[in-house]
């Protein structure tokens, strides 16, 4: 049964019952550390449930619960964010639900409850009354789940993200670069070119898309979101609205408006429920108006985890032998977005300890890593990864990352810092794992450094993984493995998934990626045929015979183990 918080508080601070004594009838608390909490009060202020959480005497939950029998107020674990209308915070603006934590979760003809986390503040029920004309019962929750409750609900109020815009009058919009504003706090009031945008930008979060491309033609546009690695049409606006949308994205990027003749380069770094994002900007002049690109580095939505990024725990094995040597060099390689920096931060994350140095070199930097030096290379003042590289050197580092080995250059400094007692990891483009060794010796690189030096290559390509509300199980016949190009004897009576496509994949058939990779170990004998400058055919033999997993093969376990399809695995690992 809901209780009338107003009157309940109003009741318990007229008896003056003060929280430290209910905490020490309710909980664990002693008496000296609610002395010493208190003496913390007296000096810098603040409440007395949250000096003793942060000094790790209670726990918040433990703060509720003691709460909630002295007040008689019920006391919830967890909020269904599903289950809240949005009509009902239509009229509560989300900076007011933020900043006195609460919620409603559930409205009848005569009252309205709310989860919120601190029952003495009597201000924010009286305004809710007002707000919503009912009387105003209230159940008590733990900060974080408030916050989070409040960060789903607003972005689902915003799900109509791409609403009726009608020509604006001007094209060019302030922006505000002192203070990064959330965008789900834009006022109703915004231009519709700057709500076009906000809109867009959410979307492309909430989808969890790579990047948003804003496309000009000769009589029309397209914006266009990357998904799991595809491009989607996600509107059609008029093509007068370009150059406004254009300018508006020029200035949050602060990038020269007036400039539509060059190629311009910009960064953005916004907020959306509450989460840090940032985006690349690149800006082209073509023949129709200013192309637009903008990647998209959601910071919370990373995983810094071998096995979240499809690894199997045979290779994970190895990877960890690997990473724990005290020199040598690690190459990931693969195409652009197939994954290789997330595997490196992966990795890293692994072996980031007190007692090691290590120091990066990127471009960009993707996503900020704690404890590490991350270097943002910049070739227009002179810091290229050689120079990057050099500079770490004498930093006293124990492991190095450099974000791609472009030019002999950079190779040869990267071979000689694993020579010289460093680990060094390292990124290069090529289609397999052989040809990675093939590249750096063409790059001028010596074949006996890179034998020295080299303690393994990893190759990776990012698939799609199947929807797991729309797939079911079938069996494929002869016919269709053999237009596949897939081989009848491994599928050989063998159920696997196809998928049909729903609401929860955007009609994909498809939800989020994972890694499949073929790692290639060096040991005396591949060692051997390096320094011989032996061509990527027969080290490919020798690592078949040695049992090497091949990126096909890698392919075709994670189809009969049912996370993705025959025809997804046929695209990614064609010839």
């Amino acid at each position: 049964m809901t209780i009338n918080l107003s009157q309940t508080a109003q009741q318990a601070l007229r008896q003056e019952i003060k929280i430290g004594q209910i905490l020490l009838s309710q909980t664990s608390l002693t008496e000296n550390q609610l002395m010493e909490a208190l003496q913390i009060q007296k000096e810098k202020g603040g409440k007395i449930g949250e000096i003793l959480v942060q000094k790790k005497f209670l726990q918040p939950n433990e703060i509720l619960i003691a709460l909630s029998l002295q007040l008689g107020i019920p006391n919830i674990k967890e909020i269904d964010s599903n289950a809240i209308n949005s009509e009902w915070v239509k009229d509560l603006p989300i900076m007011y639900a933020r900043q006195f934590e609460l919620i409603p979760i559930s409205v009848d003809e005569v009252s309205v409850t709310v989860a919120l986390t601190d029952p003495f503040n009597l201000q924010c029920l009286d305004d809710l009354r007002v707000i919503f004309q009912k009387e105003v019962r209230a159940v008590l929750c733990e900060n974080r789940i408030v916050m989070d409750t409040i960060n789903r609900v607003y972005e689902r109020v915003r799900q109509d993200i791409m609403p009726d815009m009608e020509q604006p009058e001007t094209e060019e919009f302030e922006y505000n670069l002192e203070e990064t504003v959330d965008l789900l706090e834009s006022s109703e009031n915004d231009a519709p070119i700057i709500k076009f945008v906000n809109n867009l930008m959410f979307r492309a979060i909430k989808d969890k898309a790579s990047d948003i491309h804003i496309e000009p033609y000769e009589k029309d546009m397209a914006v266009r979101l990357r998904i799991d690695g595809v491009l989607y049409d996600v509107a059609r606006p008029p093509k007068g609205l370009h150059a406004g949308i254009s300018s508006r994205i020029k200035l949050m990027g602060e990038l020269d408006i007036a400039e539509k003749r060059l190629p311009q380069d910009g960064r953005i770094k916004i907020k959306i429920a509450g989460k840090d994002v940032d985006l690349r900007l690149s800006v082209i002049p073509t023949a129709h108006g200013e192309r637009l690109v903008l990647r998209v580095l959601d910071k919370s939505s990373v995983r810094l985890d071998l096995p979240d990024l499809g690894f199997d725990p045979d290779s994970i094995k190895v990877i960890n032998q690997l990473i724990h040597k005290q020199h040598g060099i690690i190459l990931v390689t693969g195409p652009t977005g197939s994954g290789k920096t997330t595997t490196l931060y992966a990795a890293i994350s692994r072996i980031n300890t007190v007692d090691r140095n290590i120091i990066t070199v990127e471009d960009p930097i993707e996503y900020d890593l704690k404890g590490i030096g991350q270097i943002q290379a910049n070739p227009k003042i002179g810091l290229t990864f050689a120079t990057g590289l050099r500079a770490i050197l004498r930093q006293d580092p124990d492991v190095i990352m450099v974000g791609e080995i472009r030019d002999k250059e950079t190779a040869e400094i990267a071979i000689q810092a694993s020579l010289t007692g460093h680990l060094v990891f390292a990124t290069i483009h090529t289609n397999d794992a052989p040809g990675a060794v093939t590249r750096l010796v063409d790059m001028g690189v010596e074949p006996f450094l890179v034998s020295s030096s080299l303690l393994a290559v990893l190759a990776q390509r990012l698939m799609r993984k199947a929807c797991k509300k729309c797939a079911e199980l079938y069996e494929p016949t002869p016919v269709e493995l053999e237009n596949l190009g897939l081989d009848k004897n491994v599928f050989n009576g063998k159920q696997i998934i196809r998928t049909n496509g729903c609401h929860d994949c955007s009609g994909t058939g498809y939800k989020g990626r994972m890694v499949i990779h073929e790692l290639m170990p060096l040991d005396d004998e591949l060692r051997a045929l390096i320094m011989e400058r032996t061509d990527t055919t027969i080290l490919k033999k020798a690592l078949v015979k040695k049992g090497m997993v091949s990126l096909r093969q890698n392919g075709i376990q994670k189809v009969i183990e049912g996370i993705t399809t025959a025809i997804e695995l046929v695209a990614v690992t064609q010839e």
